[in-house]
């Protein structure tokens, strides 16, 4: 009896178990509504203020707060400020560039085009709100100049209003953050990079205790260790020491990427050693110790040890040369993990980092001009078949394909946005038809104004939570008030907004056509691309222009982080394609470290002769000339003080690394022509 009474009592458990995950899935959680309220709040503030000082264009203050809708406060004020700048460069080409053309409107188009092509193409070599400014300062052309094509006269007021609803729009939104307490960048960063630094050190662990863990593996640390970035930057106008916490940030990721470096190279050196020596055990055992649960006071004793183990085998000069990489990547990854913890540290209270690291991004120039290119065309082909057909209200749609295609331009996934485009377009017109007709109809209040459009908004900032809905429901809260038009007093004429609604989904269908059609950028391409940039910097560092090392780290894990994504194919193809990237990427960070520590060598006449034979083998990509150059060089340093020592060791260990992924991957490298090989 009792089994049947718990086999009957379990299915619909079960059917309470699901439903509840259905309710977990799709209704918005309290952060979720939070957010939402807090952007509500601010739209109709911004709006209120604007109707107040009778700003021309009232809708587009509210139009600026969905824009700077972002769910952490350090996020919004690092696009807010960008917006500001982007605007105020907007503007002032604006009334140059009316005042210089305004009575020849094709070459005001051509001069539009241009600038809004070179914006985009400068929008794809930065980052974040930065490359948003900067795509930014060309649609604002469009927003300014192109709306005042028929009155030049007006450009001066038009900027002077644009200016204004952006400022009042973004001190909006910064009083909404701060009274409603937004949650902080940096707070919700610290437990995220806890967790990587816990899975750098997971990683490591398995590393000294399997080996090389594959190229599959170590990419999916870098997409945890990445993605982080961003929110790095952003932490900066969060408090008065945000720039200490944003340094403390960028310290930690840098020193995470290190740390796979290192560990993965010691681990590589260590199996081609047949005997290990007791200095690589004990090396390979404080690797194992920091990799579990290190603390301050030990990373500082590690740090020391493995510094006279490391000079030790410099002086004894006939010490294996994978013995010296051990010890050598042992220090560097001691030396990483003591970085990363204190920019953790730094990140928590707030106190000055030891370094501040720089996280460039990589960007391939084909794929910077073609994306330029597309959105330049775009408009002109648009711009050219609005005016060869006269339609009414063209300046309206060409300022909408401006800012979409140039949107579009700065996301992962233009194909995938542009599809987020067509479908939260068609339903901003059909929420702000419903809203203005059904609604509004004959109300001027402006309490009913601010109901009407609280549930558009809330329903666009839930989807734009979601990263799979995140387009549309931007596209919403962003065209829903341009579309709606709220003014003082309102306005009800059917045929212009049936117009403008129909000439914003038409510039989202175009936007669909063109990313598709228009100079496409296929994964294959992007492969390629990334590639050909990995085999010239390569190039680079080869003869001595590899840079610092640590930027150069940092970079090629961005390159590496990029190309991850670009892979398909099957899973044979992939590891391929990423063993190959992870390959250009380790000789290149190699040949770069070498020729900085032999620079630094370069004043002891001793090793002139080494030194000059290492720079050959680097050159040339001679595995063997390398590891003549290294052994020469340790021989040579033996003699020499400790400062000279430890030097050597780097640069030796860099030299070894260097020639052991020559030997690996000759026939990959012999293709790519760039040395002997």
């Amino acid at each position: 009896m009792a089994e049947a009474a718990a086999s009957a009592v379990r299915p619909s458990g079960s059917v309470v178990d699901r439903a509840v995950d259905v309710l977990d899935a799709w209704v918005p959680g309290p952060a979720a509504w939070a957010f939402a309220l807090r952007i509500w709040i601010a739209m109709m503030l911004a709006l209120a203020a604007a109707f107040w000082l009778q700003l021309d264009s009232a809708s587009s203050a509210a139009t600026c707060v969905a824009i700077l809708a972002q769910p952490k406060r350090g996020q919004a004020i690092s696009k807010a400020i960008y917006r500001l700048l982007g605007t105020l460069i907007g503007a002032a080409v604006s009334i140059v560039v009316m005042a210089l053309f305004g009575q020849d409107r094709v070459l005001l188009f051509v001069s539009f085009t241009a600038w809004l092509g070179l914006c985009v193409f400068v929008a794809q070599y930065l980052q974040d709100t930065r490359a948003y400014g900067a795509m930014l300062s060309g649609y604002t052309v469009a927003i300014i100049a192109l709306g005042q094509i028929d009155d030049p006269q007006g450009t001066f007021d038009a900027a002077v209003s644009r200016v204004a609803v952006i400022v009042l729009g973004i001190v909006a939104i910064t009083f909404i953050n701060d009274a409603l307490a937004s949650p902080s960048t940096w707070r919700t960063l610290l437990p995220q990079l806890r967790n990587a630094w816990d899975g750098t050190r997971a990683y490591a662990r398995e590393t000294l205790a399997e080996g090389d863990l594959g190229a599959t593996r170590t990419a999916a640390l870098i997409r945890t260790i990445a993605p982080m970035r961003a929110d790095a930057s952003a932490i900066s106008g969060e408090l008065d020491d945000g720039h200490l916490r944003a340094a403390g940030a960028r310290s930690c990721i840098a020193a995470l990427y290190v740390m796979a470096a290192s560990v993965r190279t010691a681990a590589a050196a260590a199996a081609h050693l047949r005997n290990p020596s007791p200095a690589v055990a004990e090396a390979l055992a404080i690797c194992r110790r920091v990799a579990g649960a290190p603390d301050r006071e030990a990373l500082d004793r590690d740090d020391e040890r493995l510094r006279d183990l490391v000079d030790a085998a410099i002086r004894d000069g006939d010490r294996p040369l994978d013995e010296v990489v051990v010890l050598q990547r042992a220090l560097d990854f001691v030396c990483a993990a003591t970085f990363a913890q204190d920019g953790i540290r730094a990140v928590a209270d707030g106190h000055a980092p030891l370094r501040d690291a720089s996280l460039p991004t990589h960007r391939d120039f084909p794929v910077a001009l073609r994306g330029a290119l597309r959105v330049a065309l775009a408009f002109a082909v648009t711009a050219a078949t609005f005016v060869a057909l006269g339609l009414p209200q063209a300046s309206f749609a060409l300022v909408q394909v401006a800012a979409t295609a140039a949107l579009s331009s700065v996301t992962p996934d233009p194909k995938k946005f542009a599809n987020g485009v067509v479908i939260g377009m068609t339903m901003a017109a059909t929420f702000a038809g419903i809203a203005r007709f059904a609604l509004l109809n004959g109300v001027q209040g402006f309490p009913m104004l601010a109901m009407v459009m609280a549930p558009v908004i809330f329903f666009g900032c839930f989807l734009s939570l979601n990263p799979k809905t995140f387009g549309i429901g931007f596209i919403v809260i962003v065209f829903f008030p341009v579309l709606l038009g709220p003014s003082n007093p309102q306005t009800y004429d059917a045929l212009t907004f049936l117009l403008n609604a129909f000439l914003v989904i038409v510039a989202a269908v175009i936007l669909s056509i063109v990313v598709r059609i228009l100079l496409p950028v296929t994964p294959a391409q992007q492969r390629v691309f990334a590639l050909d940039s990995a085999r010239r910097t390569l190039a680079d560092a080869l003869v001595g222009e590899g840079g610092d090392a640590t930027t150069r780290t940092s970079l090629n894990a961005d390159r590496l982080f990029q190309f991850a994504g670009y892979s398909s194919g099957s899973s044979a193809v992939r590891r391929a394609s990423l063993s190959h990237a992870f390959a250009l990427a380790r000789l290149e960070a190699a040949a770069a470290r070498a020729h900085a520590e032999l620079r630094r060598l370069s004043a002891v006449g001793a090793l002139r002769d080494a030194i000059a034979r290492a720079r050959a083998g680097l050159a040339a990509g001679d595995d063997r000339a390398l590891e003549t150059a290294a052994r020469d060089l340790i021989r040579a340093a033996s003699r020499q003080d400790r400062h000279v020592r430890l030097t050597t060791a780097r640069a030796a260990s860099d030299l070894i690394s260097a020639a052991r992924t020559i030997v690996r991957h000759r026939r990959f490298l012999h293709r790519l022509d760039i040395a002997l090989f």
